[in-house]
């Protein structure tokens, strides 16, 4: 009887230090979508039109745990891109920095591992993500402590001073979900140190660098060009997974043979979002719209990502080639894009 009570006493002892501790392992996200919102408007004021919307939404998925410690730059870089054929847009680079410093997702409340290459863009350099303030800044993701490869941000011989800083936010880690942008509107570029040792190539270098790394939990993916960037998210399990384009220079005639296909695959998507909830059954990487948010599937079950204020997500019809996208708008828009395509029926056809 005593061994049985002593026993007992063992395990529930252990299950009070497991739930006392649970808050140290718990998942740090964020509303993603909200990370690029300001670039995205400033795009659009320069002129970006359709070209901004998919780069934003490719920027701000590499922000999920299981994206690799460079897609976020790459990202970066697809946004500095798209600037510089809009006159060198001032603001969508100041943005363009601020994201990529912005914090990443953290599944266990531990620090994400730094890039361990240069931008492609000096507008980029010396530049690596803030973490959030919940996260253990002593251990990283993969059991990695201070000092081990990854730990260090590029360029730099030491740890941070303080951990979890970055040049936008020199003091520290950021509040958890907290948005860098919401913060300041300064990329903190005079904050940046070892610039000489952070070489990047040349803006107008045909670097393969600048080609952005696939991301592992969304099946979307970025191509960067010497133009612009389009990138195309995938579409549910019952769909094929939507490929990467980039955004074509002129447009021809044919356009309209795929035009209006576009748009009513856009219209069948949609329907078939209205029907899904986050219980819904998925494939690993499916992302989908439900109840207006940007959704991917993560082991089996879709996790709300959310869209920007004011806006809600939609499948939309390519306009340069068959296909569809997944973009946060708003619903004039997205009927505006669907009626445009000559579909007739409004955003799910049902009108």
């Amino acid at each position: 009887m005593v061994q049985f009570t002593s026993a007992l006493l063992v395990v529930l002892s252990a299950l009070a230090l497991q739930a006392q501790g649970a808050p140290l392992h718990k998942r740090i996200a964020q509303v993603i979508a909200d990370s690029t919102a300001k670039w995205e408007k400033a795009c659009l004021a320069a002129g970006g039109a359709e070209k901004c919307n998919p780069v934003s939404v490719t920027a701000f998925t590499t922000l999920l745990a299981a994206a690799g410690p460079c897609e976020q730059q790459d990202s970066a870089d697809a946004m500095v891109d798209l600037a510089k054929t809009l006159n060198n847009d001032a603001d969508m680079i100041k943005f363009a920095q601020i994201f990529a410093q912005q914090p990443r997702n953290t599944p266990n409340s531990v620090a994400v591992p730094y890039c361990q290459q240069a931008p492609k863009n000096t507008e980029l350099n010396g530049l690596f993500q803030c973490q959030f303030q919940g996260a253990n800044q002593q251990t990283f993701v993969g059991g990695l402590k201070v000092g081990d490869a990854g730990t260090i941000p590029f360029g730099h011989s030491a740890p941070l001073s303080p951990l979890g800083s970055c040049p936008a936010n020199p003091n520290g880690p950021i509040a958890d979900g907290s948005q860098l942008s919401d913060i300041t509107q300064d990329p903190g570029l005079d904050n940046v140190s070892g610039g000489e040792d952070d070489s990047s190539s040349d803006s107008s270098s045909g670097d393969d660098g600048s080609e952005a790394t696939t991301t592992a939990e969304a099946a979307t993916s970025t191509e960067a060009a010497a133009t612009s960037t389009e990138a195309v998210a995938a579409t549910t399990s019952s769909a094929a997974a939507a490929s990467t384009t980039t955004a074509a220079a002129s447009s021809g005639s044919s356009s309209g043979s795929f035009q209006l296909q576009n748009g009513k695959d856009a219209q069948a998507l949609n329907a078939k979002f209205a029907s899904l909830t986050a219980d819904s059954t998925c494939n690993e990487g499916d992302n989908a719209c439900i109840d207006g948010a940007f959704a991917q599937c993560v082991g089996g079950k879709f996790v709300s990502l959310g869209c920007a204020a004011t806006t809600k997500c939609f499948a939309l019809p390519l306009v340069n080639k068959a296909g569809t996208s997944l973009a946060c708008t708003t619903e004039d828009d997205a009927s505006a894009r669907i009626a445009a395509a000559g579909a007739t029926g409004g955003i799910a056809g049902t009108d």
